[in-house]
Formats: C-alpha cells, structure tokens, sequence
C-alpha cells in the first residue's frame, strides 16, 4: 500500500487500534489458523535438534563408543551456529519448479522436511558398531536440513502475521516445538525399548525366577561389556517412526497458504544478486537502526547467557546429587517441558497486553533468580520435590523468557530480509553464551555448585542493563520495517 493511499483514520478507528484486547479475545488468538499452522510447523522444527545431538548421543553409548568420541560427534550441531551463512540464499534463491508452483517459504520448507526424512531413514539403519561414517553423514544432513527449514520457517512465521500476534505464534510454535522434543527424547527411547527383541528388564526376571535370587545377584555384579545389550534393530525401527514423524510438518505445509511477500527485483549480473543476498540484509539493519545497532546486537548476544551458561551444567549437578535418571527423566524431560511450555503461552498472552519489551524485561528478571534456586537446591541437598519446585520455576521462566524474546527479534527484521536477518540474530544469541559455557565444568571443578549457579545468576545484571537502554531508545517496541 502507497503512503499516498492511506486516508487518515477517523478517531474510532484510532481507539480501537489503541485498545487493548481483552483476555478472551487474547486466547481466541491461539485458535487462529495461522497460530495452529505455527503448532505443527513447531513440532516440524523441535524434532530433529535431539535426534542428532541428546538421543544419538545415547544410543552411541549404548552402542559401545567412548564418551571423547561421542563430544565429538555433538559438533555437528553448530549447523544451527551457523545458518546465517546459507540463509541468504534461503531467502533469495528460488528452486527450480517447486518454488513456482509452492512459493518461496513452502518450496524451501518442503525441500529441507523431505531431506530430514531421508536423513533420519539413513541414520535408522546405519549401525554405529560396523562404523561411524554413515551415521556421522546422515546427521550432517539432519542438521543442515533441520537449520534450513529453521530459517525458511522463522521467515515465513515473521510474514504471516503482524507485530502484534508474534507473541502468540511465538508461544505456539515453541508448544510444537518442545511436544517434538519430547518424542525425540523420551518417546524415542521408549519405542525403542518395546522394540527389543528381549528388553533387559524381562532377562532380569526370567533369570530370578530359574537361577534363584543369590545367582541372579551374583549374574547382576557383572557388568556386561560396552554394547553387549544394544539392538540396532529396535534403534531402526524408533528412527524410522521420527522420520515419518515428519509428516505433521509436510502436510501442514502442503495445505498452506504461501503468505504474502515483497517482490524482489531481477537482479542483472551476479554481483548485483550477491549484494542483494548477502551485502543488503546486514546494511539495511545498520541503517535503520544506526548507533542503536550495536546496543541491540549486544542484547540478542547476552539475553539468554544465564540460561545457556547454567544449563551445560544442569545434568552433571543432578547425577552429582544423586538423582536418579527416572527422576531426571520424569522431572525435567517431561514435567519441565509441560511447565515450559505454561511459559511460553504466559509470554506469548503478556506480550499482546503489555508490550514486548515489558515481558522481555520480566523474562529476563525471572531467568537470572531462578539459577538462584539451583544454588539453594545445592545447599538443600536430594529432594525430589524440591526439585519439581525448582525445575518448575525455572522452566517456567525460560518459557516467558523465550516467547518474548522470539517476538522481540521478529519485530527487528525487514520482511524484505525476513529469512537472512532473522536467522543471523538467532545465530547470535547462542555464539557468545555457548563459548562461555564451555569454562563451566572447569568453573565448577574450581569452586562449587552454589557458586556456579549464583555467579551464572549474576550473569543475567548486564542483561536488565542493556533492555532499559534499548527501551529508552523507543518509546514504543520497534516494529517491523515496511518496504
């Protein structure tokens, strides 16, 4: 729409744009079309990122590899570090016929959710103790394909709806999003259990009730060799079931609708597509934001840093306590993924009556003091229910955190370079946190846990910081930039 067509509004009009929605009309936001849309594109994008980093990391050891080359082998998920990289051309670059018939967001999304099928299928029958080759390549392409759908979907997210209702999409795909994680996580496990062919827990019984119950303790102090209980062929057939998991996301992809983008110019030589691509979407941020571009660059680097720096440690601080891995699972692989994704609707509902800076500002608060109760829990010592409080509020704060803080870094981007801007932000926020957390073992190791907990804690004070300066620079939260 030409600025020269717009008629001024009259002052009806005026109040009910400045009116704030009431809390049925906020939840009715969660049941629109594009916000159920984002729920599935959610589970879509939440379901490869532990297939190729927690759960292979799981049935490697469970395999019979050592833990060194295990570390390794998490490397390949810098993809997602470094998609920034080939997101130009995720924004720019159309695909032959596809795009054409599909669009640009859903060509590139069907394109990257069909090669995570095959990747996953590949990694579904490779077998890790015959060698590492094939599944170290098919977890590359899980990776690059998962960090391509990531772009092309935060894109297309950005472009469906106004700065208003990204809090609301934001909530909504995070609730895809970790339900995915979930069945990646647990569920994998699970449905590979039930499909061995003789589970460890039935050979346990069958030996107490033939051998007697002094053999069978004798049989149990020996501990069987590295991989001598792995079954590839249940791990097959849980990997199989994740790739067709996929689905959810190629359908919904398959019945939507392309949202509406700005046409790009024909670009006359490749100099001049290299610069659109690659040159445009970085200058037009420092343009349009000026001075201010390096205060909120340096927000988008450290807003999550108490979180990231914290939750390297949170798995070493539970066996140390002496919890159990029923107990971790129950507590913080499902019950806190529930709790965020409780968060994440209480971010994303905040975010539409308060304004997005408002709740980033409350996010950011609740993250750094809940790692204050990691250092009391440390002091407190094994408690199972202390720790259900615990994860609760911690994970209940990462949820607001995040919905305001995705909302806050769609508002940044140009929809003429949703897909490069969106996707060197999110690239961001995890390079400075994950360097620095890389010292935590060795911080820990040096000190203590309450100490570690309480100084990641301190971590989140330049954070509050740099919000207020990025408030005072606006009187209201930035909006996207309209071509």
């Amino acid at each position: 729409m030409n600025e020269s067509s717009v008629t001024p509004a009259s002052a009806a009009d005026s109040a009910a744009a400045d009116r704030k929605p009431g809390w049925g009309e906020t939840l009715k936001a969660y049941l629109e079309p594009a916000s159920l849309r984002m729920f599935a594109l959610g589970f879509s994008a939440g379901l490869p990122l532990l297939l190729v980093l927690g759960t292979l990391s799981f049935r490697l050891r469970e395999a019979g590899l050592d833990r060194t080359t295990i570390g390794y082998l998490s490397w390949v998920g810098l993809a997602y570090g470094f998609k920034w990289v080939w997101s130009p051309l995720v924004d720019r670059l159309p695909i032959p016929l596809l795009t054409r018939a599909m669009g640009r967001r859903r060509s590139w999304l069907l394109v990257s959710q069909g090669l995570i099928m095959v990747a996953l299928a590949g990694m579904a029958v490779a077998d890790p103790r015959s060698g590492l080759d094939m599944v170290v390549w098919c977890a590359l392409a899980v990776a690059f394909a998962s960090a391509t759908q990531d772009i092309a979907l935060d894109a297309y997210r950005i472009e469906s709806a106004d700065a208003a209702h990204q809090g609301t999409l934001a909530a909504t795909y995070q609730t895809g999003y970790r339900l995915a994680m979930i069945w990646a996580g647990a569920g994998v496990l699970w449905l590979a259990a039930r499909a061995e062919v003789a589970p460890v827990a039935q050979a346990a019984d069958v030996a107490v009730s033939q051998a007697g119950a002094a053999v069978a303790a004798a049989a149990a102090a020996v501990k069987p060799a590295p991989g001598a209980l792995y079954q590839n062929a249940a791990w097959t057939t849980a990997y199989l079931v994740m790739a067709a998991s996929m689905l959810v996301g190629v359908v919904t992809v398959l019945f939507s609708r392309e949202p509406a983008q700005v046409e790009l110019p024909p670009s006359r030589n490749a100099a001049e597509w290299f610069k659109g691509a690659f040159v445009e979407p970085f200058a037009d941020f420092l343009k349009r934001y000026g001075t201010h571009a390096l205060l909120i660059l340096a927000l988008i680097g450290v807003y999550r840093i108490s979180d990231v720096v914290m939750g390297i440690m949170a798995n070493p601080f539970y066996v140390d306590m002496g919890y159990t891995k029923d107990e971790v699972a129950a507590v913080t692989k499902i019950y806190g993924v529930i709790m965020t994704l409780v968060g994440a609707f209480i971010g994303g509902a905040l975010s539409l009556r308060l304004g997005v800076m408002r709740v980033l500002m409350l996010g950011a608060v609740l993250s750094a003091a809940s790692n204050l109760l990691f250092a009391w829990l440390a002091h407190h010592g094994h408690d199972v229910t202390a720790l259900i409080a615990v994860v609760s509020a911690d994970n209940l704060s990462a949820g607001v955190a995040s919905a305001a803080f995705i909302a806050y870094l769609s508002s940044l981007t140009n929809v003429s370079y949703s897909a490069t801007q969106y996707a060197l932000f999110s690239s961001m926020m995890l390079l400075a946190p994950k360097w620095l957390a890389g010292y935590s073992g060795a911080f820990v190791d040096a000190y203590d846990y309450p100490t570690f907990f309480t100084a990641t804690s301190l971590l989140g004070l330049p954070v509050l910081v740099l919000i207020w300066l990025a408030t005072r620079i606006s009187s209201a939260p930035v909006s996207p930039a309209k071509p």
